[in-house]
C-alpha cells in the first residue's frame, strides 16, 4: 500500500478489504448451506408423503453423490436429494467390497443398544474377561431362543459373554410378555431365566421392569425373530449359531477390522 497515505486511513482501508473478503467467502459458502438444507427438506417430505407416519431418525449424505441416506425404524433409505426418487436395498462398494448399508446399520444399532445400563441385562459370562460379547434378544417361547441357551456353557467356555435383552415377540400382555416379567422380577434372576428356557414356567411376579423398553429398542434397531444375535460392532449375526460357529464368526469380524 500507497506509504504516502495516512496510516489511520491504511488502516480503515485494510479493515475494509478483510470485510469484504470474509463476506465474499460467507455468499460463497451460504449457498451451500442453503443447497444442503434445501435437500434434506426435499427428502424429508418424500419419505413423509409415502409413509406419513414413519419416524425419521437422521437424514445423512449418502455414499453415492445426488443421493441422502435416511435412518428410520431400524433401516436405512437412499433418497435423492430432490426427494424424486427413492431406493431401498443394499448400497454396496464394489471396489472396497463392502456391504455400506449394513455398516451404517451397525453404528446406528450398536448406538442404541449400548445406551442399555448393565443393570437392565441378564448376562451370562465366562470366568476372566471375555474375549467377545455378543447381544441377544430373546423370547422365552421360541424353539431356537431355547436351543441357544441350553448351549450358554460352551458359549462361555469359548471366551464370549451374551448379554440378554427380552423381545416376547408376541407383545404387550400375552403370555410370553408376562413370562419375561415374571422372570426379571424373580428374587435370582438368571436361575429362573434358565429355567424358563428349559420349559418351566416362572412364579408370575410383578415389578419395576425393562421388558417394554426392551421390546421397543428391538423393534427400533429393526428386530423380526428370535434370537436375533448382535455382534460388538452391531452387526446382526443372525439367528442360532452353535457354539463354534459364532465364536467362527466373531474371530472373522474382529479380522476384518
Amino acid at each position: 500500500m500507497n506509504p504516502s497515505i495516512p496510516r489511520a486511513r491504511r488502516f480503515i482501508l485494510c479493515s475494509a478489504s478483510a470485510a469484504a473478503f470474509a463476506a465474499a467467502v460467507f455468499a460463497a459458502v451460504l449457498p451451500g448451506h442453503a443447497q444442503a438444507a434445501g435437500a434434506d427438506e426435499a427428502v424429508r417430505a418424500a419419505v413423509q408423503e409415502l409413509a406419513p407416519q414413519a419416524k425419521i431418525d437422521k437424514i445423512e449424505v449418502a455414499p453415492m453423490p445426488g443421493f441422502r441416506q435416511v435412518l428410520l425404524g431400524g433401516q436405512l433409505l437412499y433418497v435423492s436429494d430432490d426427494g424424486k426418487y427413492l431406493l431401498q436395498g443394499t448400497l454396496f462398494d464394489a471396489k472396497a467390497k463392502r456391504d455400506l448399508t449394513a455398516a451404517r446399520v451397525a453404528i446406528e444399532h450398536k448406538s442404541k443398544v449400548d445406551a442399555v445400563p448393565q443393570d437392565k441385562r441378564i448376562v451370562f459370562g465366562p470366568e476372566g474377561k471375555p474375549k467377545y460379547k455378543v447381544t441377544v434378544f430373546t423370547d422365552f417361547d421360541c424353539g431356537y431362543c431355547r436351543k441357544l441357551h441350553s448351549d450358554i456353557a460352551e458359549i462361555n467356555k469359548r471366551g464370549i459373554e451374551v448379554d440378554y435383552l427380552f423381545f416376547p415377540r408376541s407383545g404387550p400382555g400375552t403370555p410370553s410378555f408376562d413370562k419375561a416379567v415374571s422372570v426379571w422380577c424373580a428374587d435370582d434372576r438368571k436361575a429362573a431365566f434358565t429355567a424358563a428356557k428349559s420349559g418351566v414356567e416362572p412364579k408370575p411376579a410383578t415389578c419395576a421392569n425393562p421388558v417394554a423398553e426392551q421390546f421397543q429398542l428391538g423393534n427400533e434397531v429393526g428386530v423380526n425373530g428370535t434370537p436375533t444375535i448382535l455382534a460388538p460392532d452391531g452387526t446382526r449375526l443372525g439367528g442360532y449359531l452353535p457354539p463354534d460357529q459364532l465364536l467362527s464368526r466373531l474371530e472373522a469380524g474382529a479380522a476384518a477390522k
